[in-house]
């Protein structure tokens, strides 16, 4: 074999070991990448996820849902597919059973999901929901954390009007399965932060661990003009949606 031909072999085989070890690192940096992910929301290959569906406020037929929160349904069966777990879709008011079998997510406010209603007050007390004022000109409750208030604001009252989110992950105990609420004051704001979840999980998985709960708000921007598609970081509130408020002095 000639100097040349030898060079050429080796040339040929020095490209086939650095690509084979370049799929292998990209393969097992996917694989990392993904047990993160089924670790921060508790979805082991071939595991279980419970969708809980709302209904759409208002609507004559309680069995339907608005258009955007069918829409953050899809995103969240996306994201469980996407784990290679399945999921299984269910009406607020036909769940009866316990927590942690299962990870669960939960869409829709407490007004129009009573599974949100009961998640709220047994794990995030410093939570509540104010029914808006007879003059406010819109039936969007208003969101409280603590003391601080989340406002609906109309497109006549805020240029682009102004809607908020929460998106929280609790109940977690050791060999159980987290449930994310996603309650929103509206079916946008709901699916803006389902696919907040499904692209930001990473960054709430290092500010808060893959098995830390958390509670965040996220407001809408211009929902009439962009969607769910500009959605802003607007807190933290994850001590004050957990801490019981104190009875008021009498």
């Amino acid at each position: 074999m000639t100097d040349g031909v030898l060079n050429v072999v080796l040339g040929v085989v020095a490209s086939a070991i650095s690509g084979g070890l370049g799929w292998l690192a990209q393969s097992l940096r996917r694989r990392r990448r993904l047990e993160r992910e089924r670790s921060f929301f508790g979805l082991p290959a071939a595991g279980e996820a419970l969708l809980v569906v709302n209904r759409q406020a208002g609507a004559p037929d309680r069995a339907s849902v608005a258009r955007d929160d069918v829409y953050a349904l899809m995103e969240l069966a996306a994201l469980v597919r996407g784990c290679g777990a399945q999921a299984t879709l269910t009406g607020h008011d036909e769940v009866r059973q316990g927590l942690g079998d299962k990870t669960e997510f939960c869409v829709g406010g407490p007004t129009s999901n009573k599974r949100t209603a009961a998640h709220l007050a047994s794990w995030l007390p410093g939570i509540s929901y104010l029914d808006p004022l007879p003059d406010a000109g819109h039936p969007v409750p208003t969101l409280v954390v603590g003391s601080r208030e989340y406002a609906f604001r109309t497109s006549a009252e805020q240029p682009g009007g102004q809607a908020y989110v929460l998106l929280a992950r609790v109940h977690l105990r050791a060999g159980s399965r987290p449930v994310f609420v996603i309650a929103g004051q509206t079916a946008v704001s709901n699916h803006a932060a389902a696919r907040y979840l499904a692209s930001h999980h990473r960054t709430l998985a290092r500010k808060h661990g893959r098995d830390g709960a958390f509670a965040v708000v996220l407001r809408l921007v211009n929902a009439g003009a962009y969607g769910p598609d500009v959605v802003e970081f607007e807190a933290d509130v994850t001590a004050a949606a957990t801490t019981r408020p104190q009875p008021a002095a009498v």
